[in-house]
């Protein structure tokens, strides 16, 4: 690709380095801010500085927050003996957005996957451990997306949570095997959420 100028060439390097953005669509981004206000980009540049130096993980879910601990956790509405283990924050906002679950999250920050370097010890599992040890939590939902890696990452933990007093369920396959959670449509997660079923009747006999 031609670029007639470094500065842009520079941008649309960057551009070009997040998901699902090739080199056209990176120039043709590029371009509109250029063509706009220096104002306005200076706003638009600002947003993400504020937000990669203003937004915390909560210290007790690992959710996105401004405050030490996040709105779901210090919410006394929310039943926090019941913990959905999610993999990341965009799992989470789709269980939210669902208006069916009202207890606390826990979230892992990946799941394990071998091929990608990605094991146990890269995730947020032992805190997880550690509130099933505390007698607190009554119920684990599973709820990681129905991959070959999801369903590792159940198994590990359901390994894991064997020794403890603590109801261990998974979301009802409403979802799609191979599906990444996310994507899944909100009444369709919704009833899945609602349909747990313990993770034993998930095995394969």
């Amino acid at each position: 690709m031609n670029i007639p100028s470094k500065l842009i060439e520079q941008a649309v390097e960057q551009m070009s380095s997040l998901p699902g953005i090739g080199k056209k669509t990176a120039l043709r981004l590029v371009l509109h801010l250029l063509n706009q206000d220096a104002d306005k980009v200076a706003a638009f540049s600002n947003s993400f500085r504020q937000m990669r130096n203003g937004v915390l993980h909560c210290k007790q879910c690992h959710n996105v927050t401004e405050q030490e601990v996040c709105e779901i956790c210090s919410n006394p509405e929310r039943d926090a003996s019941t913990l959905c283990v999610v993999e990341d924050i965009r799992a989470l906002m789709a269980i939210e957005a669902t208006w069916q679950f009202k207890g606390h999250y826990h979230v892992l920050g990946g799941i394990i996957s071998p091929m990608d370097g990605v094991g146990p010890d890269d995730l947020n599992i032992d805190q997880l451990i550690k509130k099933a040890e505390n007698g607190t939590t009554k119920e684990i939902i599973l709820a990681l997306s129905t991959t070959m890696e999801g369903d590792t990452t159940n198994f590990y933990i359901f390994r894991k949570l064997q020794d403890f007093p603590v109801h261990v369920s998974t979301i009802a396959k409403g979802i799609s095997v191979g599906n990444e959670l996310e994507y899944a449509d909100e009444v369709t997660l919704g009833r899945s959420i609602l349909n747990r079923l313990p993770y034993e009747n998930s095995l394969v006999k």
